[in-house]
């Protein structure tokens, strides 16, 4: 609630939203070269997977990127209208209860009456906010960054196939490669949160692994 300012382009691709995208579409194209035959693969059909993952990557990459705005403006707008609500009530008690609610719960739980008359009166003094959320250049840079991301980890998954004629090579190039990045997806996002990175690695591999599982077995 408090951030009404105008976010700033670091804060639109986070580190969680940046690696988190990454996987998304690296799991979509995992669903696709999965799915090959190495016994029975042709070039064909290799050439075929490798432009449906793609395809795919770059319709989700869109959606991502369209949703990603909606989100945006939702939460900017629902921010200003929390504090008009603060800047209207008729008595301090009654703003504190908004702002204690906006809060996250155990934040919400803790904090002191001083705090949210602390917080009462430095939103009071900000200026008027306008009646709606409106998106800038850089939630638009945003939204790019979201599609790019969903669809360039297509590549580390695709480009093996494109380097080894021998289908069960590039399998296993690839299935290595995803796995890496996975790991380092997690690692990262354990560096980022202050948990222990190596097991985040692991564990970011062994999900992703059995996610793709799963979806092949559901016909994804």
């Amino acid at each position: 609630m408090l951030q009404v300012e105008k976010q700033e382009r670091a804060q639109v691709l986070d580190p969680i939203h940046r690696i988190s995208e990454v996987i998304f579409g690296l799991l979509m194209a995992l669903s696709f070269t999965g799915a090959l035959s190495v016994a029975t693969a042709g070039r064909e059909e290799i050439r075929t997977v490798m432009f449906t993952a793609l395809g795919c990557n770059l319709a989700w990459g869109l959606v991502d990127a369209v949703m990603y705005l909606v989100q945006t403006l939702t939460e900017r707008t629902r921010n200003f209208t929390l504090m008009r609500r603060v800047r209207s009530a008729a008595i301090p008690r009654e703003a504190h209860v908004i702002i204690a609610d906006a809060l996250p719960e155990r934040l919400g739980s803790i904090i002191s009456a001083q705090g949210l008359e602390d917080m009462r009166q430095g939103l009071a003094s900000l200026p008027e906010p306008p009646d709606r959320g409106h998106l800038g250049r850089d939630d638009y840079v945003g939204a790019v960054g979201v599609f790019f991301l969903v669809v360039l980890a297509t590549f580390p998954v695709v480009v093996p196939f494109m380097l080894f004629a021998e289908t069960a090579v590039a399998m296993r190039v690839s299935n290595g490669v995803a796995l890496a990045t996975l790991f380092l997806a997690g690692y990262r996002l354990a560096r980022y949160s202050g948990g222990s990175p190596w097991r985040s690695g692991f564990a970011m591999a062994a999900i992703g692994a059995a996610l793709v599982a799963a979806i092949m077995a559901l016909g994804g």
